[in-house]
């Protein structure tokens, strides 16, 4: 089975009943906190219980020595995952508004954590269910506790200390998920510092989605991938962006052009700039 796998709003819909589905709402945004939860609240797909990036998603920020979205504690994330009634045989739909940003951030939890069958992210998001006329509700869920034990793959992170190490190496490809004003140097809105780590290529997260924002086939995602990493070895790529949130699309959408899964700088850019001592470039 794919690692990566898709829903469409219309099967979604007809699964809506299936015993065991857990469907989780991963919206956020990051100039807004608590939009998420206000729009939870509001209406969201019937069943669906709400993730927060924030609280549930990432752990607290240490100021100075993380980045933005920290990778959570595993007891804790295994106990929110129970908590949300996900098993070790769950079916686990994610969504956000639509571009799958936050989605993927959650699917790539649960591939780090083991749970790489039956993940899906529904594609096209929230928009694209409002598009088919389907069903919303405020109804909050009662979910019985699941029985997911994961544990922590270690090879699919990378910590500052072994990027920098492997910085210069001719089979690195390090591809950044941010917008092309931002990896260069031009606009920084959410960070300190401007620029990108020496040696990256911009592969901006949206670029994976087509212009009814929805995933692109696969077969356009490998030639996306495989320009941007010319006759580099697939094994040597690694993702990062502004806080290790929207790299998890490129790497979901790596997947799903057939790559296996990369590693994560999950402490991305924002973490990177708290060492003065490490490099920064500007421009392209």
């Amino acid at each position: 089975m794919p690692l990566a796998q898709l829903l469409d709003a219309t099967t979604l819909h007809a699964r809506l009943d299936e015993p065991g589905l857990v469907l989780l709402d991963c919206r956020f945004a990051l100039d807004d906190p608590t939009y998420g939860a206000r729009s939870y609240a509001e209406a969201h797909i019937p069943g669906a219980q709400f993730a927060d990036l924030e609280h549930d998603l990432s752990a607290p920020v240490r100021k100075g020595v993380t980045g933005r979205h920290p990778l959570p504690e595993v007891a804790q994330l295994l106990d929110k995952l129970r908590a949300w009634g996900i098993r070790q045989d769950s079916a686990v739909v994610l969504y956000d508004d639509g571009p799958g940003a936050f989605a993927a951030r959650a699917w790539w939890l649960l591939a780090w954590l083991g749970k790489r069958n039956g993940v899906y992210l529904l594609d096209g998001g929230l928009k694209a269910w409002k598009e088919a006329g389907l069903p919303l509700s405020a109804e909050l869920p009662n979910v019985a506790a699941g029985d997911f034990s994961g544990q922590a793959d270690p090879a699919l992170l990378l910590d500052a200390r072994q990027l920098q190490a492997r910085l210069g190496s001719p089979t690195l490809t390090l591809l950044d998920a941010r917008a092309l004003p931002r990896f260069r140097g031009e606009v920084e809105p959410l960070d300190p510092v401007a620029g990108h780590i020496p040696g990256a290529q911009c592969a901006v997260f949206t670029d994976n989605l087509g212009g009814d924002g929805r995933f692109l086939p696969a077969e356009q995602l490998r030639q996306r991938f495989n320009a941007l990493r010319g006759a580099k070895p697939v094994e040597s790529l690694v993702a990062y962006c502004g806080s290790g949130v929207t790299a998890c699309h490129n790497l979901f959408a790596l997947c799903l052009a057939g790559f296996p899964l990369a590693p994560l700088y999950a402490g991305s850019w924002s973490e990177w700039i708290t060492d003065p001592s490490r490099p920064v470039a500007t421009g392209d």
